[in-house]
């Protein structure tokens, strides 16, 4: 894509700085395999101390993070506790059927936060003929409820709980540092109950590749023979890792700065005629909006503001789906804004 183009789809689409080129390119390597990458080593112990865990892993990405974790807590027959909107629900190619031979229970959940009543109600009853709850799957932030953040005595809360019911509980915390931002409270301390957290060190952290899967020593040297099988066995990975390292201490200082834009963004958003959002929903880097009084679809929309050097994502045809991040300034904001401003003004 063209540099000039304001690519609000995701926040995925991040340009690793020139710190993290120069980081890769020199960076010290081995075969992680045999765990002899040093630079991948000492990615996953940074991250096992910042969330206080005795142990990380990196992977290739969010989803292999999130179905290492789904393959260790359960076994086949199961079911897995989600909200109905979740990635691991949505977005993951049912790999959780496929690898693990689970299926999901999905739970509406206003703004897409969970809670333990919300839960109960739907943890299976102990009968024999009816498939078992085997684990409970968060996510925070909340990607398509719109980047809303889960409060952190709400997942205590539901953690304590569901431990009391011997079941365990996974967070998709892919930007669990955006809410840790919003929460004003380190990672480690509103992630402190989860049995495994999976976090990205692409999206708002601004690394190229990779995430990582915290938890016990245990789980983690578990976790290193199902990243295998799954094909995520990398060899010289420190490339990835220097990079993953700077995205690790540097990315979070200037989240504020996306929750800002994303803030801006919503606020003109909501002064455009036909356009509707909830602004209490934009706590983080992510905008969604219903389109469907414009007389236009999402995807009508999103074709008009390409062709004008604005890129958007589209949920269904009335939703459409704005991401901040650092490679997106305030002005270019108010840039897509004037340009939105216009295209709804013609109507379909």
């Amino acid at each position: 894509m063209s540099t000039s183009l304001i690519d609000l789809r995701s926040d995925t689409v991040t340009l690793p700085s020139d710190a993290m080129r120069r980081a890769m390119a020199s960076a010290e390597v081995g075969d992680d395999v045999y765990s002899e990458d040093p630079t991948i080593n000492r990615l996953e112990a940074r991250a096992a101390e910042v969330f206080n865990r005795e142990a990380a892993i990196f992977v290739p990405s969010g989803t292999m993070g999130n179905q290492i974790a789904i393959k260790l807590h359960t076994r086949p027959g199961q079911e897995i506790l989600c909200e109905e909107r979740g990635h691991i629900f949505n977005y993951e190619m049912a790999m959780l059927s496929w690898f693990s031979g689970c299926i999901v229970r999905p739970i509406p959940a206003p703004l897409g936060i969970l809670s333990w009543d919300l839960l109960a109600a739907k943890i299976a009853p102990p009968t024999y003929y009816v498939a078992q709850t085997g684990l409970i799957s968060m996510e925070n932030t909340h990607n398509m409820a719109g980047g809303t953040v889960t409060p952190t005595a709400t997942m205590d809360d539901i953690c304590v709980r569901a431990h009391e019911h011997k079941l365990p509980v996974h967070l998709d915390g892919a930007r669990v540092f955006n809410a840790a931002t919003y929460l004003n409270k380190p990672v480690a301390e509103i992630t402190r109950n989860f049995d495994s957290v999976m976090f990205c060190l692409s999206k708002g952290l601004g690394a190229p590749v990779g995430s990582m899967l915290v938890g016990s020593k245990d789980f983690i040297a578990a976790a290193r023979s199902v990243r295998k099988a799954l094909g995520g066995g990398m060899r010289q990975a420190g490339v990835l890792a220097a990079a993953g390292l700077i995205a690790l201490e540097e990315g979070p200082k200037r989240l504020h700065e996306d929750h800002a834009t994303a803030r801006l963004l919503a606020e003109g958003v909501a002064s455009i005629p036909g356009i509707t959002i909830d602004l209490a929903t934009v706590q983080t880097n992510i905008v969604i909006c219903d389109v469907s009084s414009t007389g236009k679809t999402s995807t009508e929309i999103s074709a008009e503001l390409k062709s004008a050097g604005v890129l958007a994502g589209t949920v269904n045809p009335q939703l459409i789906r704005f991401v901040t991040h650092l490679n997106v300034s305030p002005v270019q904001c108010e840039q897509a804004l004037a340009i939105l401003g216009k295209i709804c003004q013609s109507r379909a």
